[in-house]
């Protein structure tokens, strides 16, 4: 006897989440805040202008998600930090944080790019033991990634991180 799976009609109406209710269409590169519950902060890292192709590789996000997260987890703002990762339009990332000052994360945000941009050595958590795609990984291409984003985001400042 197969259960039965529950159509939509039979469940909630579904929500319209926040991230779909930003107009893609005039989102460019940077640092933005995306939404803010309570303490923790949702920033959205544009790495790649929505809806333009190329975007972001999938090796190359693979190892920079790595980098990424594996740094700021590491720095003096670890504590702070809630969730780093991927969006699934593979235009950039999301940063959560809680309980910190939008200038000291632009700054980390600086910091992790040269990071980024700069590494050498085994990339963290790249084995098969530690990583469920162990063998999808692009560091040069992460490396540029981090280039290009320092780049965009060198000047950056809090007044430029609402959309």
């Amino acid at each position: 006897m197969s259960e039965q799976q529950p159509k939509i009609s039979q469940c909630k109406a579904l929500n319209k989440i926040k991230s779909f209710e930003v107009d893609h269409t005039k989102i460019h590169k940077g640092i933005f805040i995306s939404r803010i519950d309570d303490d923790i902060v949702t920033y959205d890292l544009r790495m790649v202008q929505p809806n333009l192709p190329p975007f972001l590789e999938n090796a190359g996000l693979h190892s920079f998600e790595h980098l990424l997260a594996t740094y700021v987890r590491s720095s003096e703002i670890s504590s702070k930090i809630v969730y780093a990762g991927p969006m699934g339009c593979r235009t950039g990332f999301y940063l959560l944080t809680r309980n910190i000052d939008h200038a000291t994360v632009i700054s980390t945000l600086k910091e992790t790019m040269k990071f980024i941009a700069e590494f050498e050595g085994e990339l963290p958590g790249e084995s098969e033991v530690e990583c469920g795609n162990y063998l999808d990984h692009d560091i040069p291409k992460a490396k540029e990634y981090g280039r290009e984003f320092l780049d965009v985001i060198k000047n950056w400042t809090v007044e430029m991180i609402n959309y």
